[in-house]
């Protein structure tokens, strides 16, 4: 029947297995394969969907960055998602502040265009870089701004939407008369005007929702339908403002109406001048307990992190760095911002905020400022995310970690609930907006285990209790969804949520709108993620996934929080083809996701020999930026390697793929004859042959003798150094064969340092990585690592020059190796050049007086697995040795290249478009003067491709600035 609707829409509808596994999950523990997946094109599309789901009964879920923690776009109907085509900015009134958004602009997006005009959006939540307005609407989010901006309720000023009909509506302030005419519409919209008129007009009804309602000082509640707000306004107080229903709408989830478009209320940017007071505690209870006194300040943010969320940033590679702050081993940490205009007025307020501290329980409280707050601030953004580093299949699970209590209450509440984590023998994980009174605690259960279920049912339950004994709210900011609307009569009364239900029946007569959230939900222990109780598929492997206890569990690590949702106006890399193409299939998320549900549910002796993992992966470029750039380290690079080797078991790879893994021995081979290799001929037939895109430029194919050129310019030494130091200059395939000169401008420069360099030529394997021949590159990683191992144990260092190369050292070998205890040497012992020198440099061994004076302006590309794997900062610090050099790091993410995936034919579009991304525009608006400087061989090829503009390495351009 679903087929039908495809000839009526523009958009994409999509029925594959694929797509409906991909979006059977978001952010929560609940599963269930949707019926399909369609992107509308716009607001005729989506009221198109709606008139035939509608007519056919067809359940609908709406869609934006599929975030969400309580289940809410998890459903067996078909998923809308308005994520990739729906994400325009309307229009912009500075006069009255307000802007209208379509439901998919991303948060982040929309403050970085407001930003220039001096106004910002105030909820902010920790998946700000990639949650869009429709979503924060839908759950009426909050974030860590809220005791100073308010929750996403308060800044919504009208919503366009779509109601169960059809119909188009728009709900916005009214004054009497245009509610006394919203009351005499013979529509579905009039319908639900009347209705709500008529249940809140009746007798005594103010009482029974006021006296079971959570109590109104707690901001964030998302109990059930706000028609706790809707008594506050006119014609049911007098005294309150003008009526309006998207107030209402806010918070409801996508059960009332799919919203097309969004009027926001806008406040003047934060002062700039900022302090974050990163208040220490040896527990919980000491920080809650202060809670109270420091909200007393003035304060912007008041976050809380426990000990568990601490512990996870040391094990996570981009976040070590945001640990600066942290002193000791604090069980809790408060971080408190103020903020001013006026310096003097700021260091007043914090020198108040800090003396109340000396008389608390707090024993350390530093102070940070600037870029620290932006740091601190991530590393407490990463916490939900992290959660996911935990080892094994017990979890921080989603169910009580949104409750809210007034500040008064916290303190009591807190006891109270550490006495039901106790019973349950549980250490609960606190992370939470503790100015707000609502604090995430997660108990830590394998929800794989039918007791650990129960007890997912157990705690809920009597935390559920204790909620409402306090007047509390059970879902603060991330919404009942799945998990917690079958609490909402527990939470509001009997009599409440017949109202609520008698509302949603009004709204949506048919029950196609998101079911099963908020009204007549299934018991949130149904549709789990995973099956109890079911024995392990046991899944062989060649790489070693022991560090995540099996591949099985790898996959599983990625938890649905959509970091890899960002797109290429954040900062980071991941994931380069979802920011060309916006599809979900294209994310990290998606691939981990496809994995684990054929992995686990695939009756096949092969469980990789899966078409739809052949079709998620393929995009996939292996950047390993999700290995570092992702909260749980899900490094999807290695899970492609090895799903290649296994699919290949039952699937004859192509002569394409064969020559691109082979790629050295016929470079070699190609040596032998350079002028033939590299002639247009043998261009021609090459891409045809290999079917690769005619626009491409072949490299170079090259033979050339290193150890002669290397005594040669030892015996051409002029200065004898006073302190000889001996290296390993690994060459390897690419620079053997095709970037000969950047070989020869390292011995130049590590010769014209004064150092010796030692030649190691070796293949790394890194082209039979990337294309799953891992046997093949099994043998040269135990190859190299038993070559090198003298000079381990000399403690020689091995520098390489192409960071593909030398860095599959430290990552993929420690996966393949038989010698494990020499591959972590290995790790620890090589490094690229720039990483070598830098280091050097830090030792004032390399000084810049060895360098030319002359000015110069650079800028300069970074490849994907330095990002990953290294740091950027090295190649900058040398880059900047010579005085009078201008050093810019492009923020340009992937290149697009990835070594053979941009040359393939079917692929190059693609590739060209990660190029166009960020880099080609970086570089075509440098001026002629300006060097573009990359030290990857795809990057440089790809770079020339695309901007006809000739790239050098970073060590090539060192050795010409040698005096």
């Amino acid at each position: 029947m679903l087929k039908a609707l495809s000839s009526i829409i523009k958009g994409e509808l999509l029925l594959d297995d694929l797509h409906r596994t991909i979006y059977a999950t978001d952010a929560s523990v609940y599963r269930q394969l949707p019926l399909g997946v369609c992107y509308p094109k716009d607001v005729e599309d989506i009221t198109q969907i709606v008139q035939f789901c509608n007519e056919n009964s067809i359940p609908i879920i709406p869609r934006t960055a599929g975030t969400s923690l309580a289940g809410q776009c998890v459903g067996e109907g078909l998923v809308v998602d308005v994520s990739k085509h729906l994400t325009g900015i309307i229009k912009l009134d500075l006069n009255t502040r307000r802007v209208s958004v379509e439901p998919g602009v991303i948060r982040d997006e929309l403050n970085t265009y407001l930003k220039p005009h001096g106004l910002f959006f105030g909820p902010n939540t920790s998946t700000s870089n990639r949650c869009m307005i429709g979503g924060m609407v839908g759950n009426n989010s909050s974030g860590t701004t809220s005791i100073k901006y308010g929750v996403t309720r308060d800044k919504i000023v009208e919503i366009h939407g779509v109601l169960s009909d059809g119909s188009k509506v728009v709900f916005k302030e009214l004054t009497t008369e245009e509610f006394k005419h919203k009351l005499t519409l013979e529509t579905l919209e009039g319908e639900v005007y009347r209705s709500i008129f008529k249940e809140l007009s009746n007798k005594g009804v103010d009482w029974q929702i006021r006296s079971n309602f959570p109590k109104p000082e707690i901001h964030r509640r998302n109990t059930g339908y706000a028609i706790d707000e809707l008594l506050n306004l006119q014609p049911f107080n007098n005294q309150g403002e003008r009526f309006n229903l998207s107030k209402f709408i806010a918070g409801s989830e996508g059960t009332l109406v799919f919203m097309t478009e969004l009027v926001l209320e806008l406040d003047y940017l934060m002062p700039e001048q900022g302090v974050m007071v990163a208040a220490h505690f040896n527990s919980v209870e000491d920080c809650c307990n202060t809670v109270h006194k420091v909200m007393k300040h003035d304060l912007f943010t008041c976050e809380m992190m426990d000990k568990v969320i601490l512990d996870c940033t040391k094990n996570n590679k981009s976040q070590l760095p945001n640990r600066f702050f942290i002193e000791g081993d604090p069980k809790a940490i408060l971080m408190l911002e103020l903020r001013s205009n006026d310096t003097e007025v700021l260091e007043q307020k914090r020198d108040h905020l800090t003396a109340a501290l000396d008389e608390s329980l707090s024993y350390a409280h530093p102070c940070l400022y600037g870029s620290e707050i932006d740091q601190a601030l991530e590393l407490r953004k990463a916490g939900l995310g992290l959660l996911g580093n935990i080892v094994g299949d017990k979890k921080a699970v989603a169910c009580i970690e949104d409750t809210a209590v007034t500040i008064e209450d916290l303190s009591a509440y807190i006891d109270e609930f550490s006495a039901i984590m106790k019973k349950y023998d549980q250490k609960a994980v606190y992370y939470a907006h503790a100015g707000a009174g609502e604090l995430h605690l997660r108990p830590i259960l394998d929800l794989k285990k039918s007791e650990d279920v129960k007890l997912f049912r157990q705690i809920t339950t009597d935390v559920a209790h204790l909620v409402k004994k306090y007047g509390g709210s059970m879902s603060g900011e991330h919404g009942d969804g799945r998990v917690r609307a079958e609490f909402i009569k527990l939470m509001i009364g009997d009599a409440n949520y017949e109202l609520l239900k008698r509302i949603k029946n009004t709204f949506d007569p048919k029950g196609i709108l998101n079911p099963g959230k908020i009204i007549d939900a299934d018991p949130m222990d149904t549709n789990l993620r995973y099956e109890t109780d079911r024995k392990e598929p046991e899944v062989n492997t060649l790489l070693d996934f022991s560090d995540s206890l099996g591949i099985l569990r790898a996959a599983e690590k990625c938890n649905g929080s959509g970091d890899c949702r960002k797109t290429h106006h954040s900062n980071g890399a991941m994931c380069p083809s979802y920011h060309a193409t916006k599809n979900e299939k294209d994310t990290t998320r998606a691939r981990a996701n496809a994995l684990r549900e054929y992995l686990t549910h695939s009756e096949k002796p092969n469980k990789f020999n899966q078409e739809q993992l052949k079709e998620v992966f393929d995009l996939c470029v292996s950047c390993k930026a999700c290995s570092s750039e992702c909260p749980s380290n899900v490094d999807v690079a290695t899970l492609k390697a090895e799903f290649l080797y296994q699919y290949y078991k039952s699937n004859a790879p192509t002569l394409r793929d064969r020559a691109f893994a082979y790629n050295t021995k016929l470079n070699k081979l190609g040596s032998l004859l350079p002028w033939a290799t590299n002639s247009q001929i043998m261009g021609y037939v090459l891409k045809k042959v290999l079917k690769i895109a005619n626009k491409r430029n072949l490299p170079g194919i090259q033979r050339f003798n290193f150890d002669s050129y290397l005594n040669k310019s030892l015996q051409k030494r002029q200065v004898t150094p006073k302190t000889v130091k001996e290296l390993v200059l690994y060459i390897d395939e690419f620079t053997q064969y095709m970037d000969v000169s950047i070989g020869k401008d390292a011995i130049d420069l590590l010769i014209g340092l004064g150092y010796n360099p030692i030649l190691y030529f070796g293949e790394s394997g890194r082209s039979f990585i990337s294309k799953g021949f891992l046997s093949q590159a099994q043998k040269y990683a135990n190859r190299n690592t038993k070559a090198l191992k003298g000079y381990l144990e000399k403690q020689i260092p091995i520098v390489g020059i192409e960071p593909s190369a030398i860095l599959s050292f430290r990552d993929e070998y420690l996966r393949m190796v038989d010698d494990l205890d020499t591959a972590k040497k290995l790790g620890f012992g090589s490094f690229i050049l720039e990483e070598f020198l830098s280091a050097e440099i830090k030792k004032g061994v390399i000084t810049p007086d060895q360098f030319t004076q002359e000015k110069r302006t650079i800028k300069y590309h970074v490849h994907c697995h330095q990002k990953s794997q290294s740091n950027v900062k090295v190649s900058f610090d040398i880059l900047n040795l010579p005085i009078n050099y201008n050093v810019t790091l492009i923020n340009s993410g992937c290149c697009g290249m990835a070594g053979s995936f941009g040359y393939e034919q079917e692929h190059y579009n693609v590739s060209m478009q990660m190029g166009e991304l960020r880099l080609f525009p970086a570089i075509r608006k440098a001026t002629d003067q300006v060097t573009i400087v990359a030290n990857g061989t795809s990057c440089r090829h790809q770079i020339q491709d695309g901007t006809g503009v000739k790239a050098i390495h970073p060590i090539s351009l060192l050795k010409q600035a040698l005096v």
